[in-house]
């Protein structure tokens, strides 16, 4: 991270993570393609409603796990074997007691979460039966993403990949086992992807107990030590907030959409499967810039950070041309794979070529922010987000929605909330580096 070539060691540190986000979407993947064969397009679009809320909670939990990363991280480099343990015990129980409180608001809110998002009567109460059961393995998905922060900071990738991949496959089988066998349909599929959050859970604890060093679990040592809870809050929550934003933004869009019908929903929830994949790896390559700018920012190497930034960019410009070029060009296929019915691949097609065919501005989203997490300010990328996202979503779905209300309408509301954001992001980078000089030279 520190000296040579960026590209190749940017690349190297992402794929792993982007591989490992693939595989958690892949749980909602597999629901929504066992629905659409064997259920039907009601159910897709049940389940497509349910995305937008199951996503702000996982996104928290991604967030708020970077700061037991960065916090676990920091212990080990500096050799403190004991803090070390602290550490880890204090982000595990976290995990445990984040989990617990958000299953706690997600049955409470279920009703009032799905009304205000104007889900049909039709599909109201199979979207209700799949959150209420789903929400129940919010404690698993807090502790897998805990735990896998814990040994990522070690620089493991490799337990957390196989704990999720035996985890999807079982969660595949449980899903054509509960729909084609056992007939339990949406309620069925539900509880196959809560069960497999708790073997993939169950896997990596098992692990990291059985785990030699600096990190290892002792589950008769729980204990949460305030210094090291307060400090993974305050790191990882901006994160958490800023993934948020986009979850919260897309609570509008789906509400907007939902008022167009099921077959539009159905449509939009299969080609949302698309375009989450793609980002994963957007999302990876973010994440490693914030690391590599934090090694160089920390060894005082301020022109290496961003040169950094610079690799990224190349990075993230050549993935983000080759690969929407690629799902638009075969969207078609790709929406049809999920739901073969004629009209729900025409609008689906649509929001592929909105959102993923503008995904080069999203990318850079994901650069800038990342960027400056990497220097310690994660708090403005987040308030920025939050203003120009939001802000800009939200005023054009009650203006020229309901002047327009038509699909494709919706759709503009992507491109034109990344492109002021992305230009907000570079001015706060262009000052905060500048800053930086200035600090680093009186130094």
């Amino acid at each position: 991270m520190l000296h040579g070539p960026l590209l190749g060691p940017l690349v190297r540190f992402a794929l792993p993570l982007a591989f490992t986000a693939v595989l958690q979407q892949l749980f909602n993947t597999a629901d929504v393609f066992v629905l659409g064969q064997f259920v039907g397009s009601e159910a897709i679009a049940a389940v497509g409603n349910d995305a937008p809320v199951i996503a702000i909670f996982v996104t928290l939990f991604v967030g708020i796990s970077l700061g037991a990363n960065v916090v676990i991280a920091k212990c080990i480099g500096a050799h403190r074997l004991r803090e070390t343990m602290d550490a880890v015990h204090t982000a595990f129980l976290l995990a445990l007691l984040l989990g617990a409180l958000l299953t706690i608001v997600g049955e409470l809110l279920s009703d009032w979460m799905l009304a205000a998002l104007g889900v049909p009567e039709e599909v109201t109460a199979g979207a209700e039966r799949y959150l209420r059961i789903y929400m129940l393995g919010m404690p698993a998905i807090g502790v897998y993403n805990f735990v896998a922060a814990i040994f990522r900071s070690r620089g493991n990738t490799q337990t957390p990949l196989i704990a999720l991949a035996v985890a999807s496959f079982l969660n595949i089988a449980l899903n054509l086992l509960a729909v084609e066998v056992l007939d339990m349909g949406i309620g069925g599929v539900a509880a196959a992807t809560a069960i497999a959050n708790y073997v993939a859970a169950g896997l990596l604890v098992r692990a990291l107990c059985a785990a030699h060093g600096t990190i290892h679990l002792e589950l008769g040592a729980l204990r949460l030590t305030g210094i090291y809870a307060r400090e993974i809050l305050r790191i990882g929550l901006p994160a958490g907030v800023q993934g948020m934003v986009f979850c919260l933004s897309n609570l509008v869009i789906q509400a907007a959409i939902n008022s167009l019908g099921p077959t539009v929903m159905a449509a939009s929830s299969a080609a949302f499967l698309i375009e989450i994949n793609i980002y994963c790896f957007m999302m990876s390559f973010g994440q490693a810039v914030t690391t590599f700018v934090g090694q160089n920012y920390g060894a005082g190497q301020l022109a290496r950070c961003h040169q950094v930034l610079l690799a990224g960019a190349k990075l993230m410009c050549t993935f983000t041309i080759i690969v929407p070029a690629l799902a638009c060009t075969f969207a078609a296929t790709l929406v049809g794979f999920v739901d073969p019915h004629p009209e729900v691949i025409a609008v689906g097609c649509e929001r592929v070529y909105f959102v993923v065919g503008f995904y080069f501005l999203d990318g850079l989203v994901e650069l800038f922010s990342g960027a400056l997490r990497g220097y310690g300010c994660s708090l403005p990328p987040a308030v920025i987000s939050l203003v120009a996202i939001c802000g800009v979503r939200i005023v054009w779905v009650y203006t020229a929605f309901v002047a327009w209300p038509a699909f494709r309408v919706i759709m503009y509301a992507y491109p034109l909330s990344w492109a002021p954001t992305v230009v907000l992001l570079m001015l706060m980078y262009r000052f905060y580096r500048k800053n930086l000089k200035v600090v680093h030279t009186l130094g």
